[in-house]
């Protein structure tokens, strides 16, 4: 099982150098061939898509993390946009899971301080049109 996802993760890097190094199909397999003999990754073993690795490497490819995927730092409750989440939530008396459950909907993500700026200007929108429904 590691093997498989090491394997998977070594095609996944393998495929973001060749869209780095701005390979055409024919040049990657050829790249490919020339390293190890085998036009595809998929019949190749661990050691040998590390040696493709490392020959992209030697052509300028710099392997980064991702950073779609890192949780943005919390805000604080110092934070003038939590502290009118929190102004509107008790005006309407409603409870924090309330915005919690918002953010989820709206953007798939867990928490109120979790959000961006322009995330949080939306969720401040949307309960604010809430709070001006429930005066009328």
């Amino acid at each position: 099982m590691a093997t498989s996802q090491n394997r998977r993760g070594l095609i996944a890097k393998i495929k973001i150098g060749q869209t780095q190094l701005g390979l055409d199909d024919a040049t990657y397999r050829a790249l490919l061939e020339r390293v190890t003999g085998h036009r595809s990754c998929t019949e190749m073993d661990v050691g040998q898509l590390e040696s493709v690795l490392a020959a992209m490497r030697s052509q300028g490819f710099t392997p980064t993390s991702p950073t779609k995927h890192k949780r943005p730092s919390a805000r604080t409750s110092a934070d003038p946009m939590l502290r009118k989440v929190g102004a509107l939530l008790a005006d309407n008396k409603l409870p924090w899971n309330y915005a919690h459950g918002m953010a989820r909907k709206m953007f798939r993500v867990d928490r109120v301080q979790w959000l961006n700026d322009e995330h949080m200007h939306k969720l401040i929108a949307a309960l604010q049109i809430y709070a001006n429904r429930r005066k009328d």
